[in-house]
């Protein structure tokens, strides 16, 4: 795992997903407000546990809870930049997974470092849940 200060190259995150940056994402300052780049973070996950996991977030017995969140920030993005979110696993547990995530403009290294950590649940009881295997599998491609 990249040290907090270091400013991780593409190459450590095994999914990447495209993201536009939109007029309303800036704030007073001229620059992406830092509140925003969770909402990447968060839209990215979902996308990769829908599309590769399988994850059914209408009616699934099975959900993911945010219990843990932060972000290291190194360079400002601006609209209309171009960006990517990069993701990779860095812990799998039982229940629980920590995602390493990180904001990409067009060239060049991170602009942003972060991670959140999702409990699994059942969706009816909110108690935590062994990781349905066919979203282990797919987590574990992403293991870093």
């Amino acid at each position: 795992m990249s040290d907090a200060k270091t400013r991780p190259p593409r190459e450590e995150f095994g999914y990447l997903c495209p993201v536009d940056s939109r007029w309303a994402d800036n704030d007073v300052y001229g620059h992406i407000n830092n509140v925003v780049y969770y909402s990447y973070f968060d839209s990215t996950i979902n996308r990769y546990l829908i599309d590769h996991g399988g994850l059914d977030i209408h009616q699934g017995e099975v959900i993911a809870y945010v219990v843990s969140s932060g972000c290291d920030y190194f360079e400002a993005a601006a609209y209309p930049e171009s960006l990517a979110i990069g993701m990779r696993v860095d812990k799998l547990g039982n229940s629980s997974v920590r995602y390493g995530l990180a904001l990409f403009g067009e060239t060049g290294q991170a602009k942003a470092l972060g991670f959140v950590v999702h409990v699994f649940v059942d969706r009816a009881s909110g108690r935590p849940v062994a990781i349905p295997d066919t979203l282990r599998a797919a987590l574990e491609k992403l293991v870093h």
